[in-house]
């Protein structure tokens, strides 16, 4: 059973060595790494796994076609047997710094204290506003290949035209089938070596505006354009504007940025997960917009790792000082 902290309103009810924010792969994967060092660890999770729509976890070793909710279960059942807790609930705001400690605030109520944070909390995938898209997102509205192109191989695919990573898109995706579309949506303007290129495997471009996406028996049926011309489909896919889900992070003057390909916005850090607030450690599709599960879990580990060795090198400087305070 998870186990929940008593809420406080004033000070923190319980100071850790790390609070991770977010619950998913990396934030658990961390969790793990840290609670092997024996660090106190508090996870909170909001409870709203990016991938909860897909019907299975694809392109994790050992783990591929795992519901999501169930390598979450595996991975909470992992991290509590390493002492760190779990607290269902939202994170909405931070204080405090390095020095003098973080303070976490959720909407529960909870107030928690920590050392160091780990910010885990992925990204929201924004969907063009055509309807009829939104409900078929996770199923057989796709955007990823590798994460789940295999469960489409041989259909008929669309490619609805948002942005130059479309056409990429297309390519990709006609590694899986011989029938795919691109619907240009009045967004796509390929050069002409893009339309000899894309015309060279086989796919065809579809002129118009998309007006919405019909759907039959809980299944993609096909496309609608702006002139009424329908064109069938049994799948399609869409590049989402990827936003992470960082507001809480302003109060510590932590913001998401644009990323440099253009995709969404995203927490800068480098590949230890090191972000500009001291203290502060990022993994996961929070900062890394791209990653997959594996990867996303990979960076989680790799980041609670170096949180360890930073908290050691903090103790061993405070053990210095006072054993030369004990000497003077």
């Amino acid at each position: 059973m998870t186990e929940k902290p008593e809420r406080m309103t004033e000070k923190p009810q319980a100071n850790y060595d790390v609070i991770v924010i977010g619950g998913g792969s990396a934030g658990l994967s961390g969790a793990v790494m840290l609670g092997r060092s024996r660090r106190s660890v508090l996870v909170i999770d909001g409870g709203r796994p990016r991938n909860a729509p897909a019907a299975g976890v694809h392109g994790f070793l050992t783990r591929d076609g795992l519901p999501p909710a169930e390598l979450v279960a595996i991975g909470r059942d992992e991290a509590q047997r390493y002492g760190a807790r779990i607290l269902d609930d939202e994170v909405i705001g931070v204080g405090g710094d390095v020095d003098s400690g973080f303070v976490v605030t959720t909407v529960g109520g909870v107030r928690a204290g920590a050392r160091r944070l780990l910010v885990t909390t992925g990204l929201v995938d924004e969907l063009p506003d055509i309807p009829g898209l939104a409900e078929r997102w996770g199923k057989d509205l796709l955007h990823c290949p590798y994460c789940h192109g295999w469960e489409v191989r041989d259909q008929a695919i669309g490619i609805l035209g948002v942005n130059a990573m479309s056409l990429h898109q297309a390519q990709m995706f006609r590694q899986l089938s011989a029938d795919i579309v691109v619907f240009l949506n009045d967004e796509l303007r390929p050069t002409d070596d893009e339309r000899t290129q894309l015309t060279a495997r086989g796919i065809r471009l579809v002129e118009g505006k998309v007006a919405a996406v019909r759907s039959d028996s809980d299944a993609i049926a096909g496309v609608v354009l702006a002139d009424g011309t329908f064109v069938a489909r049994q799948a399609l896919t869409v590049t989402p504007r990827f936003v992470a889900r960082a507001a809480f992070l302003e109060d510590l003057g932590l913001q998401s940025v644009p990323h440099p390909m253009g995709v969404g916005d995203y927490i800068p850090a480098d590949e230890s997960g090191v972000t500009a607030i001291p203290g502060v450690w990022a993994a996961g599709n929070v900062s890394n917009l791209m990653a997959q599960v594996g990867a996303a879990a990979a960076a989680g580990a790799m980041a609670g790792a170096h949180i360890n060795g930073d908290l050691i090198a903090a103790e061993t400087r405070a053990a210095v000082a006072e054993l030369s305070s004990s000497m003077s």
